[in-house]
């Protein structure tokens, strides 16, 4: 509330001026900058079709001409497509992890926050009638036909649904409507974060369009296009949001400041690390930079990107510590920051002339069919030398798994900085399970993945057995809890976006034992026995959505079983041995009838690869089979002896806090206890008092020893 009360107050002290006099300060820059982004709009689309034009993209001469409207139309819409992207996604990124939250109800909106989510739902409707708009421009560009053309109205619905090119547009357009009615029905910051992880998610079907999806090397083309996408979207979007919503966190804006500018670094360098591996793909030489025209335009991306880079240098040296001494004078922040703003959409511009344009590199593949099959030139026929070293680079899994160990080891280093320990029985497993990513990925069993059955399953039980087990005993939640700073303005950063998931319904639901062991054991048949597995083998998003679901489902068992980190209460002890226990069998179940099945598993895509033996087919899925049943046993083991640790060490530390207490208290549950006895044998309260009291226990016992005499002498 006090937030609130400092934002309607900093907005009272702009609006409450004499009449016929204006503040000297504000008013007449903050009407300079909204120009200024508003120009901004213009100019990415004039730079776009220039630039088209220039490497002629637009005005050649087509065999089929969709007419001027669709030929023209489809860069503006683009552009349109990208800017309020960018808009959108920069609004909802800063209003979930960098602007101060409600102090009375930190789970609703503040006041900066609820207007960022009012102007992001303006910008979620103009990116979502562009899309829908960019959607029909692309038809009507595919079908080479005007939209007054009846082939249009009759191919349109063939062209959303049933081609590739439409569906991605189709997913994006969903996942943009459900932001959008998210922002429209609550402002709770939860649900915030939701449509802004649809609003991210919406971006990476469009990596698979254009050159991308269809080129040599296609699954780094559209991994990279996508952490590119995501890279420039949150960074030119996030520095929009500052710009428009700093009237807005009075003074909060050098700390909402400082959190973007380290999103921005993060940005900085997808966008680096994406567009290197971009331009290297299309690119056959450096010389390609300055003698064809395609290659001219990535070196102005470049140039722009190395001065974004210093301005961003200049904004964490001089900006941000000027704002935290002088709140009040934002003068040079947004000089600074709209100039950013100018070149981002200049290199925006490029981007979408880059889309339309064709590369020196022919995004076609020749010579061996199977090598386009693949993505990548068809492997030599595997032995165990090759499979051990073989390797072909998958960039995206290669930065995810550097990150991860970086990450964790700055966190170690910054615990023992500040004098606190970090086990290595925890470091090591961590280091290990991201090496073994790194070798599933990019390695011997991605290499070969795709050509036999038998490798794409030590793929798969890599990635779902012997990773995920080494990354939870690393205890990643535990080491970045300790280590993330806690934040004081109730707004939301890493730390809390931790705790919240961890302990939310959905974090409860997952992690519940059942649940857990169904999505482990049951994807097993719903990946091989539908038609997932053959379109992980045909399809880029089938094979990255196969690699993610193996890892995740494998860490969320293996978390229930032996993780350390927080979270939901986990089940007793001797629950997870039977879980376990019967995850192997159903495991080993899976793996005989791999070995008894006499149909081939995905048979057109080996049939597409030139092997069309039935019986060397029908083998290698029998050793397949077989390689699921017994890769599965040693992991098990090792994981089952460590719930027998675990449980052993946790009743140790149950029988310490026992004695404990029992120094304390005087034993006071064991006299409790005695007493019960007391009562179930039917002694008088005397007794029972006697019989309770301290020192008392050997003449209680001496007295229930005598009971069956006396019971005898009785009869």
């Amino acid at each position: 509330m006090t937030d609130q009360i400092e934002d309607l107050h900093f907005e009272t002290r702009e609006l409450s001026l004499p009449s016929g006099k204006r503040d000297p300060e504000r008013v007449p820059r903050l009407s300079r900058t909204a120009i200024v982004l508003l120009l901004c709009i213009p100019l990415g689309l004039a730079l776009a079709l220039a630039a088209m034009y220039f490497t002629g993209a637009l005005g050649g001469r087509l065999i089929v001409d969709p007419g001027a409207i669709v030929t023209n139309g489809l860069p503006i819409t683009t552009a349109l497509f990208d800017g309020s992207a960018a808009v959108a996604i920069g609004l909802l990124v800063i209003s979930a992890v960098a602007l101060p939250g409600q102090k009375t109800d930190p789970k609703s909106a503040s006041f900066s926050q609820w207007y960022a989510s009012r102007w992001a739902t303006w910008a979620v409707l103009v990116w979502l009638v562009s899309a829908v708009a960019n959607l029909m421009f692309r038809a009507a560009n595919v079908l080479g036909v005007p939209f007054t053309s009846p082939t249009f109205r009759s191919q349109f619905f063939f062209f959303a649904f049933q081609l590739e090119l439409g569906q991605t547009w189709v997913v994006t357009i969903s996942c943009i409507l459900a932001a959008l009615v998210i922002l429209l029905s609550t402002k709770n910051v939860s649900w915030l974060a939701a449509a802004m992880g649809f609003a991210l998610f919406a971006l990476l079907p469009l990596s698979l369009s254009g050159h991308s999806a269809g080129s040599n090397e296609h699954v780094n083309a559209v991994n990279s296009l996508a952490m590119h996408l995501v890279g420039v979207t949150v960074w030119m979007g996030g520095l929009i949001a500052v710009i428009l919503l700093r009237g807005k966190v009075g003074t909060n804006l050098a700390t909402v400041v400082s959190r973007y500018s380290a999103l921005a670094i993060w940005a900085f360098a997808f966008v680096a690390f994406s567009g290197v591996i971009n331009a290297s793909l299309r690119l056959t030489g450096p010389a390609d930079l300055v003698t064809t025209t395609y290659g001219m335009l990535i070196l102005a991306k470049s140039i722009i990107l190395i001065g974004l880079g210093v301005a961003g240098y200049l904004h964490r040296r001089r900006v941000i510590p000027r704002l935290v001494r002088e709140p009040g004078r934002t003068r040079s922040f947004v000089r600074l920051a709209v100039g950013e703003v100018v070149f981002m959409v200049v290199a925006m511009g490029l981007s979408v002339a880059l889309s339309q344009s064709a590369p020196p590199v022919p995004q076609t593949n020749g010579g061996d069919t199977r090598d386009g099959l693949i993505g990548f030139p068809y492997p030599a026929p595997i032995t165990i030398p090759r499979f051990l070293l073989g390797f072909h680079p998958d960039y995206f899994f290669i930065a995810v798994a550097l990150i991860m160990a970086g990450l964790y080891i700055a966190a170690v280093m910054r615990l023992r900085r500040r004098g606190d320990t970090w086990s290595w029985g925890r470091t090591v497993p961590w280091l290990f399970g991201c090496l073994g990513l790194f070798f599933a990925t990019s390695g011997g069993p991605s290499v070969y993945g795709a050509v036999n059955f038998s490798t794409h399953m030590i793929q798969h039980m890599v990635l779902m057995m012997y990773v995920p087990p080494l990354l939870v005993l690393g205890a990643p939640i535990l080491l970045a809890l300790r280590t993330l700073p806690k934040r004081r303005d109730n707004s939301r950063g890493p730390r809390e976006w931790i705790m919240i998931v961890i302990h939310s319904r959905y974090g409860q639901v997952v992690t519940n034992p059942v649940v857990a062991a169904i999505i482990f054991a049951g994807s097993l048949i719903a990946f091989y026995y539908t038609g997932w597995f053959q379109a992980s083998l045909q399809t880029h998003p089938g094979h990255f959505l196969m690699e993610v679901h193996f890892l995740l489902s494998g860490y969320l068992f293996f978390f229930v079983l032996i993780g350390v980190d927080p979270g939901p209460k986990r089940p007793p002890f001797p629950m997870r041995i039977i879980l376990l226990l019967a995850t192997l069998a159903f495991h080993a179940f899976f793996g005989l009838a791999i070995m008894s099945q006499t149909t081939i598993l995905a048979a057109d895509w080996w049939h597409a690869l030139g092997k069309t033996n039935y019986q060397d087919l029908l083998s290698d899925q029998h050793t397949g089979g077989a390689i699921a049943w017994g890769a599965g046993e040693f992991p098990t083991v090792l994981v089952a002896l460590m719930v027998m640790r675990q449980w052993i060490r946790s009743d140790e530390r149950v029988a310490k806090r026992y004695d404990r207490r029992a120094e304390v208290d005087g034993d006071a549950e064991l006299r409790a206890y005695n007493e019960q006895l007391a009562v179930m044998a039917g002694k008088p309260a005397a007794a029972r008092t006697e019989a309770s009291t301290p020192g008392a226990e050997s003449d209680s016992s001496a007295a229930a020893g005598d009971a069956p005499d006396r019971r005898s002498d009785a009869q």
